[in-house]
């Protein structure tokens, strides 16, 4: 696998690909909006959306319901989710100094599933916040979890951290086994629904209530641009060069952990994401995190959206989990990466 060494980062630079991501976002959103099972023109698409009134750029009632009460929000939040889950992709990578790090690796997605799932065995679920609730307070539980363990003799390394998260992945994930097994047979398929990552029922209110908040995530995230940089060089770097070592990384987590939480709370585990985007941004602009991280968002926000567009499309009119969709992409991906890069991967 090749790619172009990339220049030094500049402003110029950074506003340059921030604004053709921000193209590449919108091309990806207004292909989504016209596609499914009923196709609505991109015109009429575009018309409603900037309020043109020109003729043959409008859609009739049928059709603009469709597009308003259906696939706007779900587009919306397909974005952010893939935003959301990318950029951790990219602060965690780093972080772990690890190429196969995404996500779910600290089993905050198996926390989350813990907690929308006993939610719905619980019939607690019936209330459209219920289960939201339940998986962003399994996620941040088990990130306090994860944080008390590895950091409970002082020092938080890396390699503690990451270990903390791979047993604490796999207890959890035999306890959502259990949860499984004891539910009702008419709760399993949206329990499996869930847990393949479902978007099919997005509101406007959870792209509302997600947005501002990843976004400030990201803001921070972005102001730690340079201290990601100079990790990456090695800790003892790091802190001769002024970063406030133990600090940055505790911050990193938490907000990394808060990111992750709050997208997989509305999503389901949609695994994948957070693996596949932030190499090929490395790939093609470097490991500078200043435009790293938001070409990381734009791009999660472009792959998510395509693959919920399959996702829709590939069996029409039934629907697959759009973690189905990013699993068969990202597992050959996966090998690809372990057999060209694992071992020569460098974050700085």
């Amino acid at each position: 696998m090749s790619f172009v060494r990339p220049g030094p980062v500049t402003l110029k630079g950074i506003i340059f690909w921030t604004l053709l991501g921000t193209v590449a976002v919108a091309l990806a959103g207004i292909l989504a909006l016209g596609t499914g099972p009923t196709p609505l023109a991109w015109k009429g698409v575009l018309g409603e959306i900037l309020g043109v009134g020109l003729p043959g750029w409008s859609l009739d009632s049928t059709e603009r319901s469709i597009l308003l009460e259906i696939r706007l929000p779900r587009v919306l939040l397909t974005g952010i989710v893939g935003m959301g889950l990318a950029v951790s992709g990219v602060v965690l990578q780093s972080l772990l100094r690890n190429p196969l790090a995404e996500p779910f690796v600290l089993g905050i997605s198996s926390g989350a599933a813990l907690g929308a799932l006993s939610s719905m065995a619980l019939a607690t679920g019936f209330l459209s916040l219920t289960t939201p609730l339940a998986a962003f307070l399994g996620a941040m539980g088990t990130m306090a979890l994860v944080l008390g363990i590895a950091g409970g003799m002082g020092r938080l390394e890396m390699t503690r951290v990451l270990l903390t998260g791979v047993i604490v992945n796999a207890f959890f994930t035999s306890l959502i086994m259990l949860v499984l097994s004891l539910s009702r047979a008419e709760q399993l398929h949206s329990m499996m629904f869930w847990l393949y990552g479902d978007l099919s029922g997005a509101k406007y209110s959870q792209a509302g209530i997600v947005g501002p908040w990843a976004l400030g995530a990201l803001v921070i995230l972005w102001s730690q641009a340079r201290s990601l940089n100079l990790l990456g060089l090695g800790e003892r770097t790091a802190l001769q060069l002024g970063v406030q070592v133990e600090r940055s990384k505790f911050l990193l987590l938490i907000v990394t952990a808060l990111l992750t939480g709050l997208v997989v709370s509305v999503s389901g585990l949609i695994g994948f994401v957070g693996l596949i985007v932030p190499h090929l941004m490395r790939m093609l602009l470097g490991p500078d995190h200043r435009l790293l991280l938001p070409m990381g968002a734009l791009g999660g926000a472009v792959f998510l959206i395509l693959a919920d567009v399959l996702a829709r499309t590939l069996m029409s009119p039934a629907e697959v989990p759009v973690g189905v969709i990013t699993a068969a992409l990202g597992a050959p991906f996966f090998i690809l990466l372990l057999r060209t890069r694992g071992a020569r991967w460098n974050p700085s």
